[in-house]
Order: C-alpha cells, then structure tokens, then sequence
C-alpha cells in the first residue's frame, strides 16, 4: 500500500513531491500510483540494446521528468544518469543503470501491492 510514510522509507522525496502538489498527500499518492503500470523501463531497455540512442534519450528524457516531478528520487537517480550520457549520445554500458532503475521501480510496485 502506498503511504506517505513507506514512500520516505522507500526513499522518496515526500516533502519535495507533495509540495508540488499544492499540499496534497492524497493527489500526490495518486501521482505515483499513475507511474505503477508504465512500461517505458522496458521500452528504454530496448532501445539501448538496439543502439538506437536518438530513441533511448527521449524516452530517458520523458522518465526523467515523470519521475522528477514526483520526487521518486530512488529511480529518478539512475534515470537522470542515463539521460545525461544518452544526451551526448554515449555509446556505454548502460546496464548497471537500468537495473538499478528497474530494481527500484520493482521496490515501488512492491509497496503499492503490498498490504498493511
């Protein structure tokens, strides 16, 4: 289950993420919630593989900004890393990044199905 609680212990910024939120715990809670079913990890996984860099940095770029603006540092870290490298079009091993990425967003999707 998603609280405000588990997301700090989860390494969230709370304060940062619900502040955007006008203040609203329950509006931000349903912000992270929207992020549970995206699948664009994945996609960016894909893209590196392939060597498309032109494709991996929009979709790092749009990761970064949807994890960003609700202060999910744990997975906006390795995202925002990757970003950077794929905005120089760096052709690097990307994989301890992306599993850190994924690891964590699995950490996420554990707690909202998580019961109390």
């Amino acid at each position: 289950m998603l609280t405000i609680e588990n997301l700090k212990a989860f390494g969230a910024n709370v304060t940062e993420g619900v502040s955007r939120c006008l203040n609203d715990e329950s509006f931000y809670i349903d912000l992270v919630k929207s992020v549970i079913p995206d699948t664009r990890l994945d996609e960016l996984e894909q893209y590196i593989a392939g060597k498309d860099l032109d494709k991996a940095f929009e979709v790092a770029h749009a990761l970064k900004g949807m994890y960003g603006n609700i202060s999910i540092t744990p997975i906006y870290e390795p995202v925002c890393e990757m970003t950077e490298l794929l905005r120089e079009r760096k052709d690097t091993d990307y994989s301890a990044l992306l599993a850190e990425a994924k690891a964590q967003k699995e950490k996420l999707v554990e707690l909202y199905y998580e019961r109390t």
